[in-house]
C-alpha cells in the first residue's frame, strides 16, 4: 500500500487549499483512514479522521474551517482546508490502517500503519 499526497503550498492567512491522499490499495476497505499535521519542534497529531463507514470527526482547532471526504471510486481521501490561519502551518500527513481502533481525534500515529510522504502548507 502505498500513500501520496498532494495540494500542499504558501499562501495568506484566510486563504483556502484542497489536500489529496492517492491510495494505490483499496481504500473503500480501510478501517480508517486520517490527516495529521506536524509542525517543527512538534508532534504529530491528528487533525481529520474518516472511518469506513463514512464517519468524519475533526479536531477541534479545525471544526468549521476543515472537511475531510472521501472518493472511493478513485481511492482518494481530500482534506478541504478553508479560512487558513498562520498556525496551520506544518506537514500534512495521510494516513490509513485496515486494522480496528480509534479513528477520531486522539488516535495515537503509532496506530497507523501506512503512511504517505507528506505534503507543507505554510500560511503566512
Amino acid at each position: 500500500v502505498q500513500l501520496v499526497e498532494s495540494g500542499g503550498h504558501s499562501l495568506q492567512a484566510g486563504g483556502s487549499l484542497r489536500l489529496s491522499c492517492v491510495v494505490s490499495g483499496n481504500s473503500d476497505s480501510a478501517a480508517c483512514m486520517a490527516w495529521f499535521h506536524q509542525a517543527p519542534g512538534s508532534e504529530r497529531e491528528g487533525v481529520a479522521f474518516r472511518t469506513k463507514g463514512d464517519y468524519s470527526s475533526l479536531a477541534d482547532s479545525v471544526k468549521g474551517r476543515f472537511t475531510v471526504s472521501k472518493d472511493n471510486a478513485k481511492n482518494t481521501l481530500y482534506l478541504q482546508m478553508n479560512s487558513l490561519k498562520p498556525e496551520d502551518t506544518a506537514m500534512y500527513y495521510c494516513a490509513a490502517r485496515w486494522r480496528g481502533g480509534v479513528c477520531s481525534p486522539g488516535a495515537k500515529p503509532s496506530s497507523f500503519d501506512y503512511w504517505g510522504q507528506g505534503t507543507q502548507v505554510t500560511v503566512s
